[in-house]
């Protein structure tokens, strides 16, 4: 099981660099409710509308995690050591799932390796 950043998920669906990793791992994936939010709101952003896939994803085997309380303070944790590299509530989200679950993290974004003890795997 991996652990899908929003930025993973994204490149998936509108075929971007990297969805051919991504593609490698989505059978076996899951991804926060707040990531999967991050999505939806990047669609709405785009004028399309997210109902269809999120539709679409309750019937794939990606495993939809709600935020837990453990997951909010493993977020609010990691927030001394990112901040100033400006990840994002998502971002930490992301990685407080992974932590929680003791999962790899599939992402684009680049400096999370050099900033948490998770394992990270970048898509591009």
């Amino acid at each position: 099981m991996i652990v899908l950043d929003a930025s993973a998920l994204l490149a998936f669906l509108f075929k971007e660099s990297g969805h051919e990793v991504v593609a490698q791992y989505i059978d076996n994936a899951c991804i926060s409710t707040v990531n999967l939010s991050e999505v939806a709101g990047r669609m709405c952003r785009d004028g399309v509308d997210p109902t269809p896939l999120l539709q679409q994803l309750e019937r794939t085997a990606i495993e939809v995690v709600p935020f837990t309380q453990t997951q909010v303070l493993y977020a609010a944790h990691f927030i001394p050591q990112t901040q100033r590299y400006g990840l994002s509530l998502g971002d930490r989200a992301c990685l407080g799932l992974a932590k929680d679950r003791k999962l790899a993290v599939l992402t684009a974004d680049t400096v999370w390796s050099q900033l948490v003890d998770a394992e990270v795997i970048l898509i591009r």
